[in-house]
């Protein structure tokens, strides 16, 4: 009977070990094959906006500035910090369905098609 295992160091193929030189700790990435699968998988901190929201958008003349886009981010990452998955986000006279899983305005009103509306499927709702 064996009383000890020996577990041998795994195997990293095409791994050459040779000295590096450092980067900068700023700049350094994993190329790990982990690394590339993961940022695949994590959504991109960027807003993106549904076709529909784009329709929605232009034909209901909303315009957003730079500050307004960094606001909507900023409550985005506030939701989903709370566990939000599906929020209504109030920006002055706008209102906008958001998915907070995928980061995409669903759609978007002005305050005249708000009024008597009833807002479905949301979890949380922010005002900026």
């Amino acid at each position: 009977m064996v009383d000890q295992i020996f577990i041998p160091n795994p195997v990293q193929p095409g791994r050459i070990d040779r000295p590096q030189q450092q980067k900068p700790a700023s700049i350094q990435t994993s190329d790990s094959p982990f690394a590339r699968v993961l940022d695949q998988k994590i959504p991109s901190q960027e807003i993106k906006f549904s076709q529909h929201a784009q329709d929605r958008l232009r034909a209901r003349n909303i315009n957003f500035s730079a500050n307004d886009l960094a606001n909507l981010e900023g409550a985005v990452n506030s939701v989903a910090q709370k566990g939000g998955k599906e929020s209504l986000v109030m920006m002055g006279d706008s209102a906008l369905v958001v998915s907070i899983k995928n980061r995409t305005v669903v759609t978007a009103m002005d305050k005249s098609q708000m009024k008597g509306n009833v807002f479905t499927n949301i979890d949380s709702a922010v005002v900026i």
